[in-house]
């Protein structure tokens, strides 16, 4: 076996491993679901993510440590992550091989020769570093994971292909999953796979800032591709099926070679190119080919971006209501340095309410996780803390059931709430329509229930009638005729007018007539009012958790009449309630 099939399997391996690892993101106790599987070892075998974090927060996660491993495997044996074990590489190495597969020799090594564009990369990454390392007019900002490939093709395969492979039949959750801006999501990820079929590799090439991070790294690697003696006549078939563009027929290009092997088993007429762990006969070119102006102008337009990103306060006064977080999420500011958007908490929510934020958190919020009650199966449920366990960077801080219900050695400090629910009494049932529900104090989760009921008797439209008659069969009254039925649920009752008598809770009625529950002879002429029981529900702010089960089941379809924001949220002391109910 040479090393290029070697290589292969290596690549087919990492890329069902990576398959695998987020096919068991779901929350669960069977043998391929959650427990026991390192779901996170790719993102962090990823130095840019280790990097990025360590920038803004001057800390690292214990877990990306392994990005270490990375950077090590890099100064010996050369960009060995981007060739061997990059999924997301991978899937561009194959769909470049389908875009090349009928192209003669001549069109190949056109296709494969380096660009001065190749250099764009370098310039992404000093963007992105600088914003992550100085807080410039505001604090600093982590944006690598819009284009760092782990989180990418992550967050890709979480939201837009596992949905996908759902609904052809591979159910890998019990309930067919659905999240906002997943068509976009997974369209920018086919986008980046197609271009593959114009020009191999395009986007490790031209876009990867973690490429770029390890060319660096490269230009030091020990191991490289070389030519071990003269005697190149410069046919270029190397170059044909170089993956990165390296050129190895003049002088290797270290910092773009993808160490995948092509150019030393298969395309060399005269077994000139080996890998070795000494540069080419005729020199090679370690370090990227960047320019001092692009690299100043790539710094600045980073340090500009900053505060640019701020400028609507999203972070501060403009911090939307409608952006809660998942529970153990680190305050806003702390968060969006730590999050690398990669859709891992989105995954393994049980209930599919964890979603990626659309632009109403800002350009520095996008696609970062928020709730939305409205979607999934229910609200936050009060037994799980999934979320807090998957994240890479600690985005959101691993949490115990005793802390997140406020129990044991967290009694002082309360459970983690998530916000506040409000009633809205102009779209709520019984406060607006006068009709009886309870579906939210009836739902609500915690103990004593953070919704209670403020009950009150209202005439129903056209209800002030007189008695007509009254017999065994019932009593009969004028005015518009009834809803047959409708009005025995238990929640009507029938008032006399002027008397203390209380009042008689109506069992059947017709078109016509109304039976009571209380043996009464009424005599003809008497006014009575038809009057509905209804229970308005109240938020009580100390003991609500905003774990939104409410809005979730409320019957108002649209806009629910009782709704979660992110008032009172334990991670932020900014949002507590002005206001607070005092008991008499």
């Amino acid at each position: 076996m040479n090393i290029v099939w070697t290589r292969r399997i290596s690549q087919v391996f990492f890329l069902i491993l990576f398959f695998w690892f987020s096919f068991a993101t779901v929350f669960g106790t069977k043998w391929f679901q959650l427990r026991g599987w390192p779901i996170n070892l790719f993102l962090e075998l990823d130095p840019l993510v280790a990097i990025g974090t360590l920038l803004t927060t001057q800390t690292i996660y214990k877990g990306l440590l392994w990005a270490l491993l990375t950077l090590l495997v890099t100064i010996v044996f050369g960009r060995v992550f981007c060739g061997w074990v990059c999924p997301f590489g991978t899937m561009h190495h194959f769909f470049g091989w389908i875009g090349s597969y009928k192209r003669g020799a001549r069109v190949k090594m056109e296709k494969n020769r380096y660009r001065k564009w190749q250099a764009l990369k370098y310039y992404i990454l000093a963007a992105f570093l600088v914003m992550a390392a100085f807080p410039i007019a505001t604090s600093s900002t982590l944006i690598t994971g819009l284009l760092d490939p782990i989180p990418f093709v992550t967050r890709a395969t979480n939201l837009s292909l596992m949905p996908i492979a759902d609904g052809f039949g591979l159910r890998t959750t019990a309930s067919p999953r659905h999240y906002d801006h997943a068509t976009l999501i997974g369209l920018l990820f086919l986008t980046a796979l197609l271009a593959n079929l114009a020009i191999p590799r395009f986007y490790c090439r031209v876009l990867c800032p973690t490429g770029a991070l390890l060319g660096i790294f490269s230009r030091f690697t020990l191991w490289r591709i070389a030519k071990k003696s003269p005697g190149c006549n410069h046919c270029e078939m190397c170059e044909s099926y170089c993956e990165g563009a390296a050129d190895p027929a003049l002088k290797p290009r270290i910092s773009e070679c993808l160490v995948c092997m092509n150019c030393v088993d298969n395309y060399c007429n005269r077994d000139l190119i080996t890998y070795r762990n000494e540069e080419s006969v005729e020199g090679d070119i370690p370090a990227p080919q960047i320019s001092r102006r692009g690299l100043l102008l790539a710094m600045g337009s980073g340090a500009i971006a900053l505060p640019m990103l701020h400028l609507g306060d999203h972070l501060g006064s403009n911090y939307s209501p409608q952006t809660i977080r998942p529970p153990g999420s680190l305050a806003e500011e702390d968060f969006v340095q730590r999050c690398i958007k990669c859709g891992q908490c989105m995954k393994v929510c049980p209930t599919n309410i964890i979603m990626p934020a659309g632009l109403g958190t800002g350009l520095e919020g996008i696609w970062t996780p928020v709730l939305n009650f409205r979607i999934g199966t229910s609200g936050c449920q009060l037994n799980c803390v999934a979320c807090s366990h998957v994240c890479p960077t600690a985005a959101i801080r691993p949490l115990t059931l005793d802390e997140k219900h406020g129990t044991g050695s967290f009694k002082e400090s309360g459970p983690i709430r998530l916000g506040t629910a409000f009633v809205d009494r102009g779209r709520c049932l019984p406060w607006s329509m006068e009709t009886p529900c309870l579906v939210c104090e009836e739902n609500c989760p915690v103990t004593p229930k953070a919704i209670h009921v403020h009950e009150f008797m209202n005439t129903i439209r056209h209800g002030r009638r007189k008695v007509l008659s009254a017999s065994a069969e019932g009593i009969k009254l004028d005015g518009p005729s009834l809803t047959p039925s409708g009005l025995a649920t238990g929640d009507y009752y029938l008032r006399v007018e002027g008397t203390s008598t209380p009042p008689l809770r109506i069992t059947a009625n017709s078109a016509e007539t109304v039976s009571v529950a209380e043996a009464t002879i009424l005599d003809p002429g008497i006014n009575v009012s038809i009057q509905v029981q209804l229970g308005g529900p109240v938020v009580d702010p100390d003991l609500c958790i905003g774990c939104g089960v409410c809005e979730h089941e409320c019957p108002v379809s649209g806009l629910r009449a009782i709704r979660v924001s992110s008032e009172n949220e334990s991670r932020n002391k900014r949002s507590k309630m002005k206001i607070r109910r005092v008991d008499a």
